[in-house]
């Protein structure tokens, strides 16, 4: 099965599209979309649609922070994300809000784990920044590999032959082999918001078969997403967060 990882879309319809479409021409067979598909952009409605028709051809949907903040009231956001969130609420149809309340935390197939933040009580949105972090993530998940998002970066973590746990930084486009008798904390990137001063939007597949993974960043009209977000009326900073990749 190749399967294409999506995480944190934070309702940028354009960089979702584009990644969806990407996916496709490596030949995708299903999708999962790990959490935050609202929050930050101008078009959460449009992205919601979007993977809602995904998950009704049986892709694998995961509940992310901004997604729960939304019936939630969003404590612990910072000043622009709550704004951001507050806009977003009175966006969204009641359908639309119940479909983001009723998203799973965490996915477990098989070998897969499917969460947004961390395996390890993932309903406290714990950022995987460390090796720790992520050891207890991997341990947590009793799985070979676990997908994830939040961190809005691009880490592959894995357990050494030593028993200890380290990152390691993907390039674009290389495929990077991950044996199964290994286990694996993969990070996949955000799709709606870069944080690495590149603006194009992120996402990984991962082949089952060849027990392979591959990191994408895809270019799209991010410069049409940030006058979106100025029409929409949200914090200037978040249209210049997209067209900086900050």
């Amino acid at each position: 099965m190749i399967l294409a990882l999506l995480s944190d879309l934070h309702a940028n319809i354009e960089a979702a599209r584009a990644c969806i479409e990407h996916a496709e021409e490596q030949g995708a067979e299903r999708f999962a979309f790990l959490g935050d598909l609202v929050g930050y952009g101008a078009e959460p409605s449009a992205v919601i649609e979007l993977v809602a028709e995904r998950a009704g051809r049986g892709a694998i949907m995961i509940q992310g922070n901004h997604d729960a903040a939304i019936g939630e009231g969003g404590r612990g956001l910072n000043d622009i994300a709550y704004e951001a969130l507050e806009w977003t609420r009175n966006a969204l149809s009641a359908g639309e809000k119940e479909f983001l309340a009723t998203l799973p935390l965490i996915i477990r197939e098989d070998d897969l784990c499917f969460v947004h933040s961390s395996a390890d009580r993932p309903e406290r949105w714990v950022y995987v920044e460390t090796n720790g972090a992520a050891r207890q993530s991997i341990e947590a998940a009793n799985a070979v590999y676990t997908f994830a998002g939040h961190v809005h970066d691009q880490v592959l973590y894995f357990h050494t032959p030593t028993g200890k746990t380290a990152p390691f930084r993907p390039v674009s486009g290389s495929v990077v082999p991950v044996p199964s008798h290994r286990r694996w904390h993969a990070i996949v990137g955000s799709v709606g918001q870069p944080r690495d001063g590149n603006p194009a939007a992120a996402y990984a597949i991962f082949d089952s078969a060849k027990e392979e993974m591959t990191f994408f960043r895809v270019p799209y009209d991010h410069l049409l997403a940030a006058r979106k977000i100025r029409a929409a009326g949200l914090p200037e900073a978040l249209a210049l967060r997209i067209e900086r990749g900050v």
